[in-house]
């Protein structure tokens, strides 16, 4: 039994809404954004990213669950040729939302919903693991580590001293 979907129905009916929906999605395959009210581009969000999984799978199953939305073919064909295999290092994400303000004359909240193009950004790897931190020596311990200290220091110094040299002569 077919269960009613959660949230407003954008259409009259079930089937009005998913022909509209259906209809949005292939505007957006077809031109890259659209233009809409920010409830029918909520809506078609989630549709859009399913259609687009599919498509990286690019098999005739999923190429045949697909026309069952997307009723244009040379849009379906667009999707698994042309869209699909941009977003094959994408895990999901492949769309954005951005609201653009109320529409002139019934002050209607509108959106662009659009397909992302720019690269996944590279993954900085995980975090390096904290450094512990030094352990103190107990009250009773003594440590020579104050006479290595001294003998650092004055290498510390020659060292900045030439760095600073060097930075001066670059500059001039």
């Amino acid at each position: 039994m077919p269960q009613p979907t959660k949230g407003a129905r954008l259409g009259g009916s079930a089937a009005h809404q998913k022909l509209i929906l259906a209809n949005l999605a292939t505007a957006l395959f077809e031109h890259g954004r659209i233009t809409t009210t920010e409830a029918k581009a909520r809506r078609v969000r989630p549709l859009a990213e399913k259609l687009i999984t599919k498509a990286k799978k690019g098999d005739l199953h999923n190429r045949r669950l697909v026309a069952r939305t997307i009723r244009d073919k040379g849009v379906v064909h667009a999707l698994f040729t042309e869209i699909a295999p941009s977003f094959e290092t994408r895990p999901g994400g492949y769309t954005r939302i951005t609201k653009i303000g109320p529409r002139k004359g019934d002050n209607a909240p509108m959106a662009v919903i659009e397909l992302v193009r720019e690269p996944m950004p590279a993954a900085t790897g995980k975090a390096a693991p904290k450094v512990a931190e030094e352990e103190l020596p107990a009250e009773g311990e003594v440590t020579l580590s104050k006479a290595a200290d001294t003998d650092a220091e004055p290498e510390a110094k020659a060292a900045d001293e030439a760095a600073d040299a060097k930075a001066e002569d670059g500059k001039e």
